[in-house]
């Protein structure tokens, strides 16, 4: 009997487009600068590098979780008019290794911050045009 697969697939990719997240209809992080991840039966992960990320919006939170295959994930809340989505990025302050590259990034979760590939002029954005 084959032994079951300890590790699930991933992989991470430079992503050859830029990407935003927006949050309460304003743009919290842009950029031409993400590593994309791709893990085995999960939806594709953006990571931004931090100078890309608004984060005077954002406190690190007391939340801390760990993942055998990237290390531990700190976690931050967004506080912007008043609205706040607790613990909706995480962030692998130190790696393990083979995801080094994913070092002091964040991501965010996408049922509180709405993340998305530009495609083209950023005004062909779909994302965008809904906002005009």
């Amino acid at each position: 009997m084959t032994p079951p697969e300890i590790h699930p697939h991933i992989t991470l990719k430079a992503n050859p487009r830029r990407v935003r997240a927006i949050y309460q209809n304003h743009v919290i992080a842009d950029s031409d600068d993400v590593i994309t991840v791709y893990e085995e039966g999960l939806e594709p992960v953006h990571y931004f590098q931090r100078e890309d990320v608004s984060m005077e919006f954002m406190g690190k939170t007391d939340r801390s979780t760990r993942c055998p295959y990237k290390g531990d994930a700190s976690y931050y809340s967004i506080v912007m008019e008043g609205v706040i989505a607790e613990n909706a990025l995480w962030s692998y302050e130190d790696p393990i290794a083979g995801m080094e590259a994913l070092r002091g990034r964040v991501a965010f979760y996408p049922d509180k911050v709405e993340v998305y590939e530009l495609v083209g002029d950023e005004r062909d954005s779909p994302a965008l045009d809904s906002r005009a």
